[in-house]
């Protein structure tokens, strides 16, 4: 099996870093249908896995500052609730229809691609209601790009959908916004901590039921509930998926499932050395193309789970 696992960890590695981001939406079927883990094995193995490369990845962006730590930690401690729930909400789940909704889930994250990628190639500037047309932005550079986990690529459904989100207030508050707290009255300071409990509880039930960390929802979550601007989004996303990660694991070590230490040791180590082969890849080909292709990859793993594991729902 290790000799299995390297050249998929790297092929993984290799897509995901071209792409940055999504980690564990491809590690999970890797392990359960090509290296015949348990699902549920599959799942926890996963958590390191996405908790490692998380923390590699986040490095680089701290070295830019792009890591907010006070709303990260926050965040993510919130989140750790959601964590354990998610947790044993999947430990009582039969495998077939973990992979069930796992399929779903990889579809759901397909279809945001789709969606997203259509004004990325329409070659024409958003323009909103009285306001003039928004600046189209340059790509990050490849080293922007983050092991598995780590949305900073311009085709990743994360990414895109937090620069939507992002979009409309460009141009009305500077990005220095994002970098603190401000002062809010009463009833809009309760309803910001409301709508960030929320979104810190989503993403840590996401990141224990199915293991995996979640950018695609974080990256989108700190831009609306934080006012996050773009690169500390996608920085700060990596230490929120570390925590979730770490807490998801630590809930899941206790109980009964075996996991291959060596297998996910070698898993994780090509998974990063492919990540930086996958950055040089970003830099060369077009990104629409790159996320055309990941796309269509992750609808036929999806179809293939479906159609392995729902027929042992009958």
């Amino acid at each position: 099996m290790l000799i299995i696992a390297i050249p998929i960890g790297l092929l993984i590695g290799m897509s995901l870093g071209a792409l940055g981001g999504g980690g564990s939406i491809l590690t999970v079927p890797a392990l359960v249908y090509l290296l015949h883990q348990q699902p549920h094995a599959a799942t926890t193995g996963s958590l390191l896995i996405v908790g490692i490369t998380a923390i590699a990845g986040m490095a680089a962006h701290r070295r830019a500052g792009r890591v907010r730590f006070t709303q990260g930690i926050t965040f993510g401690a919130v989140g750790v609730a959601g964590s354990y729930a998610g947790t044993h909400l999947s430990a009582g789940i039969k495998p077939d229809l973990l992979l069930t909704l796992f399929a779903g889930l990889m579809l759901v994250a397909a279809a945001a691609m789709l969606r997203r990628r259509r004004p990325a190639t329409s070659g024409e500037s958003p323009v909103h209601k009285d306001q003039s047309p928004v600046h189209e932005e340059k790509p990050a550079s490849p080293t922007a790009v983050s092991p598995l986990d780590g949305p900073a690529a311009p085709g990743w459904p994360g990414a895109a959908m937090a620069a939507t989100l992002e979009r409309p207030a460009r141009t009305g508050h500077p990005p220095a916004a994002a970098a603190s707290w401000p002062s809010l009255p009463g009833g809009a300071a309760t309803r910001r901590g409301l709508k960030i409990a929320l979104a810190a509880t989503a993403v840590g039930l996401l990141t224990g039921f199915f293991g995996v960390g979640g950018g695609f929802v974080i990256v989108p979550a700190l831009v609306l509930a934080l006012g996050f601007d773009m690169p500390a989004a996608v920085g700060t996303s990596l230490l929120v998926i570390a925590i979730n990660s770490a807490a998801a694991l630590a809930a899941r070590l206790g109980s009964h499932v075996h996991l291959d230490w060596p297998l996910l040791a070698a898993f994780t180590l090509a998974a990063l050395a492919g990540t930086l082969a996958g950055n040089r890849i970003a830099s060369r080909v077009d990104a629409a193309r790159l996320t055309v292709a990941f796309t269509m990859l992750l609808i036929a793993v999806a179809i293939y789970s479906l159609c392995r594991s729902v027929p042992g729902l009958v």
